[in-house]
């Protein structure tokens, strides 16, 4: 039957993900769009990659557009206009650069000044930020700046020219986000990092939509493993941006939903005020993770993850050294790799010299099969990534190991095994003992199921948002006229209503008792 959406429309923004990619993320965002029916939504992903040519999901049918943005395709170089506009850019990069990099007390209101001159006319004119200039600005604040670099307290590292100009190249590629065209609507969800959350902000001071926002990260601690190449100056610089952006959003949100106790602790730290967050925990559908019977086969383990540089592959793969060494014939299952990490996988994999140990697995269509290959599931996470697959994982009803990093404690509680991150050896004790213990593996798994269907169902999920988006995306009421009785100051000589009146109680007392009288109103 075809469900009728009402008038308020979603945009729901994320940073490369659904509905063209199949990942954890995407299904979260897919149990959203499919579970609030009456809500239209209009699909935007921004990403530093080649936008796929099709959805990856079939869209229902409150599904009004979507589209897929890649940003810095078409960075054109633009001179540096005289008069007004020069001014007006140069002035712009300077607030930017002063706000992110400096330590005074209103350094987040200038960030947030300098940001928003550049979203306002970067739609109408993308060779705005192509005209940033940002290295003249990056070293103006380096040295006017504090010798302290925010939370970390480390000393600000040398910027030569070089690196200013490396930097200014990076931040001008980020902020081509802010050009990207935000759908018309009556609330934009954001769910990412720091790429969609700069095009919601745009998209929000040009047309004053208001803002929710999921971060499916904690955006400030990730460092993309291609930036150890960079120098410390440079990465001082990204690091304090996302901080930046991060705060910005915090200030710009009406809401903001993080999706665990460790992720609502960062965002506090950084600057988010406490009643405007709501946690609201991930969650999925029951009857997609029914469990299933071990398998009849070989010792196995199962590890779901993209198989990227920071998807936590590189530990994984030095604990299961250990543990195919302590259980000889114990089979690897490394679950969802991607096409674009394939290589990278095979690479790690033959360092290690595991050979036929280690399979590989694309993502399954059907998530009935992600988890039944193995008899373990280990969670090892990259830094900061959300507990999606961990629930995915405890639904399952299979015993699990995970490392000790963000929101993992307070996800597993103890129905499953922790260990402490940058140990893989005390990661591989804990796999090769739930491997020798069918009974303790049970146990664990059938925990686990039971923890995940009384904390993370996706129909709590749909619930929340549905009552954040109705809060948010409704129409304003309608305007209410109430009479107010004034009372005025005393008088000597009460008006002529008041005397008429008087007259009138007077007059009605010996009518009451005997019938009219002579000059009565009445």
């Amino acid at each position: 039957m075809k469900s009728t959406p009402s008038r308020e429309r979603i945009c729901l923004l994320t940073g490369g993900g659904y509905p063209y990619r199949r990942d954890a993320l995407s299904g979260w965002c897919r149990t959203l769009v499919e579970g609030l029916r009456r809500f239209r939504f209009e699909l935007l992903t921004v990403t530093d990659r080649e936008p796929p040519s099709a959805p990856a999901y079939p869209l229902p049918l409150n599904v009004g557009s979507t589209r897929a943005v890649a940003i810095g395709r078409e960075v054109r170089r633009a001179e540096r206009r005289r008069g007004t506009d020069a001014d007006a850019v140069q002035r712009a990069a300077g607030l930017l650069c002063r706000g992110m990099l400096g330590e005074a007390e209103h350094s987040d209101q200038l960030f947030a000044q300098g940001l928003r001159q550049i979203a306002e006319p970067a739609v109408e004119r993308p060779a705005v930020v192509a005209g940033l200039p940002l290295a003249d600005a990056l070293q103006q604040a380096w040295r006017t700046g504090k010798a302290v670099v925010g939370a970390d307290q480390l000393p600000l590292p040398r910027l030569s020219t070089r690196d200013a100009r490396t930097a200014a190249t990076l931040l001008k590629h980020a902020l081509g986000a802010l050009a990207v065209e935000v759908p018309e609507s009556d609330l934009v969800h954001c769910v990412g990092g720091t790429t969609p959350l700069l095009s919601a902000l745009g998209g929000r001071w040009r047309s004053g939509t208001p803002l929710l926002l999921t971060e499916a990260r904690a955006p400030v601690a990730r460092q993309r493993p291609a930036e150890e190449r960079l120098s410390p100056a440079v990465r001082t610089v990204l690091r304090r941006f996302r901080a930046a952006v991060a705060r910005t959003g915090y200030a710009e949100a009406g809401l903001i939903a993080p999706l665990s106790a460790y992720h609502h602790g960062w965002a506090l730290e950084h600057g988010a005020q406490a009643d405007r967050l709501v946690q609201v925990p991930a969650g999925v559908d029951p009857s997609e993770y029914p469990g299933a019977a071990e398998p009849e086969t070989e010792p196995a383990v199962v590890w779901a993850g993209s198989g990227g540089p920071d998807s936590g592959l590189t530990p994984l793969l030095a604990a299961f050294e250990q543990v195919a060494s302590a259980l000889p014939g114990t089979v690897l299952h490394l679950v969802g790799v991607t096409a674009a990490h394939e290589d990278h996988c095979a690479e790690q994999i033959e360092r290690t010299g595991l050979g036929r140990a280690v399979r590989l697995h694309p993502l399954p269509a059907d998530p009935r099969d992600r988890y039944t290959l193995g008899h373990v599931v280990a969670h090892v996470p990259g830094p900061g990534d959300p507990p999606y697959r961990l629930i995915e994982a405890m639904m399952s009803g299979r015993a699990i190991v995970g490392v000790d990093v963000g929101p993992a404690a307070e996800t597993l509680g103890d129905a499953g095994v922790l260990v402490q991150p940058g140990d893989p050896a005390e990661l591989a004790i804990a796999i090769v003992d739930l491997l020798r213990s069918a009974n303790r593996r049970r146990a664990l798994g059938d925990a686990a199921r039971r923890r995940a269907l009384t904390h993370f169902t996706n129909d709590r999920v749909v619930r929340v948002y549905g009552a954040l988006y109705a809060d948010l995306a409704s129409p304003p009421l309608p305007p209410v006229f109430e009479l107010a009785l004034a009372v005025p100051a005393p008088r000597a000589v009460p008006p002529t209503t008041m005397r008429w009146l008087a007259r009138a109680e007077e007059a009605t007392t010996p009518a009451m008792a005997g019938g009219p009288v002579e000059g009565d109103p009445a």
